[in-house]
């Protein structure tokens, strides 16, 4: 590299180093301005909120005179963290590390997310599914026990509640999209039958077969209140009986019966071979031959 453009770059390190001491005013203006580009994207409008949230913690945050100096987004984290979770934290520094971005000066950014230990994820037996689901019938809880029958019989996605219409239970098939991934949910005879008779009893001809009072989709997040009292009743741990949990088991069901059903199949084809060549081969050897 030329001395010069050396010589340059360590002006501009200087200078930035002493404007980070020194401190930058932060203005409501520039973070009204920030917000309205921010909009003008079409970005959702949760997320907007959550931005002008964010922001103006940030701005009551910052000491008197309103500037922000070197070492000042360390200290948020900090105090941050003595009130709020890992994740809450990560999505505050992050929201301002981009509006610092917005502004040029990247220097108080604070680089780097905080790793936060998930717990263990608690799992639901197979013992335990079938008294959940007669724990539900016994409270005469048909919703909730198509719901658990659901998410255990197919490893249905709780956000695609909404795909499962009553069209597209009729037709034995629900289209999802998991990850922008065009994904086909098979509903088994028995289970297409229960979800078409619960559809028929409730009056719901055509739309979504789990609904609220309104006539809208049931919400992902309202699944944990329908399925508590079921839980209470069975005497079973909420956190062990979640749709989450019910897809793990569906998964766990059906490697079971794979890693059954493959020496089977491995024996189907040399038995298939056999036929066709009058003899029985393994590993290349010949063990015996029918004549």
């Amino acid at each position: 590299m030329p001395r010069a453009q050396q010589h340059i770059m360590a002006e501009q390190w200087l200078a930035r180093q002493h404007r980070a001491d020194e401190g930058t005013p932060i203005t409501l203006e520039e973070i009204e301005r920030f917000l309205t580009l921010y909009k003008s994207l079409e970005r959702a409008g949760g997320t907007l909120q959550l931005y002008q949230r964010k922001l103006t913690q940030f701005y009551q945050a910052l000491p008197e005179g309103k500037k922000i100096r070197h070492g000042f987004m360390k200290s948020r984290q900090e105090s941050l963290l003595k009130k709020y979770k890992p994740a809450s934290v990560n999505v505050s520094l992050s929201t301002v590390n981009t509006f610092l971005d917005h502004i040029g000066h990247q220097e108080y950014q604070l680089v780097g997310q905080i790793k936060e230990e998930k717990p263990p994820q608690l799992e639901l037996s197979r013992a335990e599914y079938p008294h959940l689901l007669h724990t539900a019938k016994a409270l005469d809880n048909e919703r909730v026990y198509l719901l658990i029958k659901l998410f255990a019989c197919t490893g249905f996605f709780v956000k695609e509640l909404p795909n499962l219409t009553v069209e597209a239970v009729r037709e034995g098939k629900v289209v999802c999209y998991q990850n922008r991934v065009r994904q086909i949910v098979a509903v088994s005879g028995c289970l297409r039958k229960e979800l078409l008779g619960f559809a028929e009893r409730n009056g719901i001809a055509s739309g979504p077969t789990f609904r609220t009072r309104n006539g809208r989709s049931v919400k992902r997040s309202y699944i944990p209140i329908l399925m508590k009292p079921v839980c209470e009743a069975a005497q079973i741990d909420d956190s062990r009986a979640t749709p989450q949990a019910l897809r793990r088991l569906y998964f766990s069901a059906r490697a079971g019966i794979e890693s059954n059903i493959s020496p089977l199949c491995w024996w189907g084809r040399q038995w298939s071979d056999c036929l066709s060549r009058n003899s029985f081969q393994l590993d290349g050897k010949k063990i015996f031959e029918m004549r």
